[in-house]
């Protein structure tokens, strides 16, 4: 991809949080991700594919069409780091400080839904309870590594989202455990957690990342250097000192 001119690379970096989603929803990356999961079940009926058709003509879905940006990175359970997988998010800016994501297992059609994210900025973080931030994680990592992308926008209007992001704290739950579950959703709900620091993630799993992408998360990291590290609320990321929550699965079926 031929770079920007400096004069046109400024103009993006100064747009707004909503306006780079708009430009994310223009991007052509996706449909490179299968699902690993085949759920269970008939395939549609004749009538069941009509049914859809015309929900889709008649039917309006002002949430859904609120998704408008992509983001792609990497998650683990929390208190269980070395239970990583890649997800896919699909998120919805709804101001400056807060955006809300649906997360898939892969960015084809028949994707399974894994799961949520909330993504708050610092001013907001910084307001919660230390209860509350102990289920939160941060994002500088995810950001600087270049772990963490918006798949088919042009590089300075992702260095851009970047530099947003990385002030910003997530809550993730996971409600389809597919690297366990490969049928059906079975659980409960588990926390996940995002990656602090280098070695920490399956370089196995951002090759494969990458490559099917095309890019290189190295090159990102050396592009991100000029975004501002900021300091990390003590209350996030509890899991690296020793704090970790998830909730007892009453099934026995997930104990990672």
């Amino acid at each position: 991809m031929d770079r920007m001119h400096p004069s046109e690379q400024r103009t993006v970096i100064k747009l707004p949080l909503t306006i780079l989603a708009a430009v994310a929803i223009a991007g052509c990356a996706g449909n490179n991700s299968v699902s690993n999961v085949n759920a269970p079940g008939a395939p549609e009926k004749a009538s069941t594919k009509a049914l859809e058709v015309g929900a889709d003509m008649l039917q309006s879905r002002p949430p859904i069409d609120a998704l408008n940006a992509y983001l792609d990175g990497f998650h683990f359970y929390n208190g269980h780091l070395h239970s990583q997988m890649e997800a896919h998010h699909y998120c919805s800016i709804l101001n400056e400080e807060v955006i809300q994501c649906v997360i898939y297992d892969g960015n084809v059609k028949d994707a399974k839904l894994m799961g949520v994210e909330y993504i708050i900025s610092e001013p907001l973080f910084a307001k919660l309870p230390p209860t509350e931030k102990a289920l939160w994680h941060s994002h500088v990592h995810e950001v600087k590594s270049g772990q963490l992308i918006a798949p088919g926008i042009p590089e300075p209007a992702e260095h851009a989202l970047m530099d947003k992001l990385v002030h910003t704290y997530g809550k993730t739950w996971h409600t389809w455990h597919t690297d366990l579950d490969k049928d059906l959703p079975l659980g409960v709900p588990q926390l996940m957690m995002g990656f602090t620091a280098d070695g920490q993630v399956d370089a196995t799993l951002v090759q494969k990342r990458d490559k099917r992408f095309g890019i290189d998360s190295a090159e990102k990291e050396k592009n991100r250097a000029d975004i501002p590290t900021p300091t990390v609320d003590n209350g996030a990321d509890a899991w690296s000192k020793g704090n970790t929550f998830q909730i007892k699965d009453p099934t026995g079926s997930h104990t990672h």
